[in-house]
């Protein structure tokens, strides 16, 4: 009896027909996995090697355009579990009542807006971003979760030139942000020179598992999955998604940031991974 060959679609892929005989076949599907983890490599390698365009005039058009969608969409490509990573960021800070906070990149406020409904009305919370139609949507965010009389304010402001004076803040804060900040040196150079002495600066920033197995899962829903879904209900900019991946890809992660942070003049820069190291969470002290 002779044992059937491959379906026509996967001869197709690999070429030609794979042959009846079981070690052709046996061959044949070696080299179509073989094939599939090429492709996920070169789709990996293509990410790192265009070089993401993070000019500020495109980043805020894009981020405008996505602002409406913006929460619901990271909710639902993040299952929710973005929600969990702000609030253990707010646990591991040492922030202290009546001594100002800062968050940049605030984006649609969330994490400002944790920070502020964690300390109360005596602590003045900030919340900056340069892009107006995020802000405006964490502006009605704060009416609708914040207590009445909170000294919590959103403003238009670029990372990479805040306009604050130098040692103002207890804790300078940025969740899922600095990657888009164009200069990331500057804007962490900013960021320190608006935190008092001994006073914290904190990342929360997407990283990149290591362990086998979650490392391809990672990278397949990453890079193939996000986009899909974020551009099939983001319909008003579909690059935003393709963008995303991009930005990560390209961004430092681990040590790298760290020792980024040190060269920013920070000192005993911590590393706290989260869900298996999909987030990180950096956390700095100025000297």
């Amino acid at each position: 009896m002779v044992e059937p060959s491959f379906p026509p679609h996967l001869r197709y892929i690999l070429g030609g027909d794979c042959g009846s005989l079981e070690s052709d076949r046996l061959t044949c599907a070696y080299n179509y996995v073989e094939r599939l983890a090429l492709q996920q490599f070169y789709n990996v390698r293509k990410n790192m090697t265009q070089v993401v365009d993070k000019s500020g005039d495109r980043v805020r058009a894009m981020f405008a355009q996505i602002a409406p969608k913006y929460d619901r969409l990271n909710h639902l490509l993040s299952l929710n579990i973005d929600k969990r990573w702000r609030s253990k960021t707010l646990r591991m800070l040492h922030l202290k009542p009546a001594q100002p906070v800062l968050d940049v990149c605030t984006g649609t406020g969330d994490l400002a807006l944790a920070i502020s409904k964690e300390l109360g009305p005596e602590t003045e919370v900030i919340g900056s971003d340069f892009c107006s139609e995020m802000l405006d949507i964490a502006r009605v965010k704060q009416e609708r979760v914040v207590p009445p009389g909170a000294n919590l304010r959103f403003i238009e402001a670029d990372t990479q030139s805040l306009p604050f004076e130098d040692n103002k803040f207890q804790c300078v804060t940025v969740a899922f942000g600095l990657r888009n900040v164009s200069d990331t040196m500057l804007g962490l150079r900013e960021m320190v020179r608006v935190t008092k002495p001994g006073g914290q600066v904190a990342v929360l920033e997407f990283s990149k598992p290591t362990a086998p197995g979650l490392k391809q899962l990672y990278n397949t829903y990453f890079l193939q999955v996000l986009p899909r879904v974020g551009q099939a209900l983001a319909s008003n900019d579909k690059s935003a998604y393709e963008y995303l991946p991009q930005s990560v890809q390209q961004f430092p992660c681990g040590e790298a940031l760290a020792s980024l942070m040190r060269d920013a003049g920070l000192e005993n820069v911590r590393l706290t991974p989260m869900t298996l190291g999909v987030v990180t969470l950096y956390l700095g002290t100025k000297s």
